[in-house]
């Protein structure tokens, strides 16, 4: 078994053992007042999957401790699709993929980035077997990325509206993907970030010591640093989502990336840690995964100053177990507020109020019980209404 799919394995495998939540989701859906229906496509972050795997037939990645969300949503007369991109390939590689999927065509991960960071061009074929029949500025979507999938559609809309001008400049016009040529931001209607590092995360740079945790934990921190480590396959040491989240290449990506006028913006940063009297954070086990206690207490005391330069202080240390909580807000200098319910704008960052749970919460949980079915409805209800 690939290491890249191990993960899922062995959270399959784990999760034979716990409970599953049968909460009945209290929230009614009515479509009367929607204005719009676009579809919704979810993009999964570090190290997991979608609908294009074979792990997602016996463990859904969005729903895991209630079933299939998707369906669910889809009962409830909302349009979703999950994507299936690389599980720890760069935000760039996985837009690249995304887009693929969602026009049915060849991956093509463009002439001059394939060069540069030393990898085939071209990937897998979806002309078979598209997400979605119709897409264009008539027929729009909305994209939810988890995690690191919130870089990954972020990117992509910036390769949508804007383009590439490395591509355009080493490629033939005739060879060149529509993905790098621009002119599309309206295809996208919304972006929805969810526990999503937008300035990277300090799980990357914490020394992993050994009293943090007990043995469980240790021993589900390395699976989970395994599982997420860089392909060895000869690309660049830069070319994949490890890199990307280091905070000083998350700012450089996001100087890259513009925040659309035409398009609605939301994130919802987590939090399953508490403040101690010392003025640190520590995880709340009773919602926070054990394989991310750990990291969490030593996110929760940690400061620094990167190498390019930024501070990193206390108002880092509340965290979800993964991803720091004041990262998850928006992406540092693109427009922001905190979400108003009559006062949404196209072109600004909606922060929406922080999240009680830890940083697998929004996708269902997975030993630590979370329905997320009302959230979820609420949430799609809202954007179609606007």
């Amino acid at each position: 078994m690939k290491k890249s799919r191990l993960i899922p394995f062995l959270l399959a495998v784990l999760l034979l053992f716990s409970s599953c939540a049968k909460s009945v989701p209290t929230v009614k859906v009515n479509s009367e007042e929607w204005k719009t229906n676009y579809t919704y496509v979810f993009c999964h972050g570090l190290s997991g999957w979608g609908s294009y795997d074979k792990q997602n037939k016996f463990l859904k990645y969005w729903g895991m401790r209630n079933g299939d969300l998707l369906k669910y949503l889809n009962k409830q007369g909302f349009n979703c699709v999950s994507a299936s991109v690389a599980p720890h390939g760069s935000a760039w590689d996985r837009a690249c993929e995304l887009y693929a999927q969602l026009t049915g065509s060849v991956v093509d991960y463009g002439k001059e980035h394939s060069e540069r960071c030393n990898h085939e061009r071209f990937g897998t074929d979806y002309s078979k077997k598209p997400l979605i029949e119709k897409w264009d500025s008539e027929n729009k979507i909305n994209l939810i990325g988890h995690s690191f999938g919130g870089a990954t559609v972020r990117l992509m809309g910036e390769l949508l509206a804007n383009g590439s001008e490395a591509e355009k400049a080493a490629t033939d016009e005739s060879e060149l993907s529509p993905l790098f040529t621009g002119g599309k931001a309206d295809y996208i209607n919304s972006i929805t970030a969810l526990a999503s590092p937008h300035n990277g995360t300090t799980a990357y740079d914490i020394d992993k010591d050994e009293e943090a945790g007990s043995a469980v934990q240790n021993w589900l921190s390395g699976i989970m640093a395994k599982a997420n480590s860089a392909p060895d396959d000869g690309r660049a040491d830069f070319d994949n989502a490890n890199y990307d989240m280091l905070i000083d290449n998350a700012l450089e990506l996001n100087s890259r990336i513009e925040t659309l006028e035409n398009v609605y913006y939301f994130s919802y940063p987590c939090n399953s840690s508490v403040k101690t009297e010392e003025g640190n954070y520590i995880p709340d086990e009773s919602k926070t995964e054990k394989m991310f206690v750990k990291t969490a207490i030593l996110m929760g005391r940690f400061t620094e100053t990167t190498p390019d330069g930024f501070v990193v202080d206390e108002s880092w240390q509340m965290n979800d177990g993964l991803v720091n909580t004041v990262s998850a807000y928006a992406p540092i200098g693109a427009p922001q507020k905190q979400y108003e319910e009559n006062n949404v704008q196209k072109g600004e960052w909606n922060i929406m109020p922080i999240y009680d749970g830890d940083h697998m919460s929004l996708q269902g949980g997975f030993t630590v019980k979370n329905d997320v079915r009302d959230f979820f409805v609420e949430h799609l209800e809202m954007v179609n209404k606007l």
